[in-house]
């Protein structure tokens, strides 16, 4: 029974408002938690600041052998519970001494992204990862990711030195279309053993079906059109492996797939592809398209003879399937920019 002028609510309505209140929680819990985190973090190196500055007072040193650390982890969990473990102790006095001042500390990270970040003793490198963090909004489940798949060396190693300093010190911004390419591309998350054998379809269906592991490693902004995009000319059906649209650089990317070693063959269909995408699929606003063959084998002297006067942007970079040898792009980028600061 409806009492008085009481109307029933229509579903549609109270639908909304539920809506609206689930959206009010949400934004009150980020809310919550973006505090809580600005908070633990500004603790942690406060408390890293405190052993700092005993230690320097002569008191006793702070080194990681050191019975101080033992002393401090053990007082603080048995009088704060955990939380407190001697490598925690360990990463706040470091905290402490990588950021000297707190307001250079992201706030838009959490203690645990700093925790990860702190692992990496090359000041470049780890500068690089925490501004990637805040510009492509990394989990810390990705943020491991990527360092273990040696990403800041992946891309320095095709920059000079001003590039590199540039790009530890702002992230890799997306400013024109070598800002999305890595060479080598590294797709570890398919899991397929190093020496297997695979047929481009195989390689295709694997990274469809590992999409948002594939997006984070291809980059910021791209968005996925489809697989096996057709494309129809003097009635010959062509298809492109891979199609995604860059929001940011505002234009069409075009991938194919190559199990083997690219040649000229490849690199001509694909440009044949840009110059359709050109005519007929780009409409007012998009850029021109870019294209990149992946191949599993590059032979840079073919590459740069075939792609000469081609005015298309098209590129050809490597993959794997496993994760690369970082100390070995380590030292190769080392050597880059010691090399670099000889010729200066």
């Amino acid at each position: 029974m409806i009492e008085g002028n009481e109307k029933p609510v229509a579903k549609s309505s109270y639908n909304v408002m539920l809506k609206n209140i689930e959206t009010i929680l949400e934004k009150g819990r980020k809310t919550a938690y973006a505090l809580v985190n600005n908070i633990m973090l500004t603790t942690y190196w406060e408390i890293g600041r405190e052993i700092v500055e005993f230690e320097q007072k002569g008191k006793e040193k702070a080194e990681y052998g050191s019975k101080l650390l033992d002393r401090i982890a053990h007082d603080l969990k048995n009088k704060f519970g955990k939380g407190f473990s001697r490598s925690n102790v360990i990463y706040m006095r470091l905290l402490y001494l990588k950021y000297p001042k707190s307001e250079t500390l992201s706030h838009q990270l959490s203690w645990s992204h700093y925790f990860e970040l702190l692992k990496i003793s090359d000041d470049l490198e780890r500068s690089f990862y925490e501004k990637q963090c805040v510009l492509e909004n990394w989990s810390v489940r990705e943020l491991k990711r990527q360092k273990n798949t040696a990403l800041f060396q992946r891309i320095a190693l095709s920059k000079d030195k001003e590039k590199v300093l540039e790009l530890s010190k702002q992230g890799n911004v997306i400013k024109d279309e070598k800002s999305v390419l890595k060479d080598p591309y590294v797709f570890e998350f398919l899991n397929i053993p190093e020496h297997q054998t695979y047929s481009e379809t195989h390689l295709e269906k694997k990274l469809i079906d590992n999409l948002q592991k594939f997006l984070l490693e291809l980059g910021k902004g791209f968005a996925y059109i489809g697989r096996q995009y057709r494309i129809s000319l003097a009635n010959t059906h062509f298809y492109v492996d891979l199609v995604f649209y860059h929001r940011i650089l505002k234009c069409f990317v075009l991938i194919d797939l190559k199990v083997g070693e690219v040649n000229h063959q490849d690199i001509g269909q694909m440009n044949m592809y840009l110059n359709y995408f050109k005519k007929e699929e780009n409409v007012a606003g998009d850029n021109e398209p870019v294209g990149i063959i992946l191949s599993k084998y590059k032979d840079d002297v073919l590459v740069e003879y075939a792609t000469g006067s081609i005015s298309n942007k098209l590129f050809v970079s490597k993959y794997q399937t496993y994760l690369p040898d970082k100390k070995m792009l380590q030292d190769r980028l080392k050597k880059i920019l010691e090399e670099s600061s000889n010729d200066q």
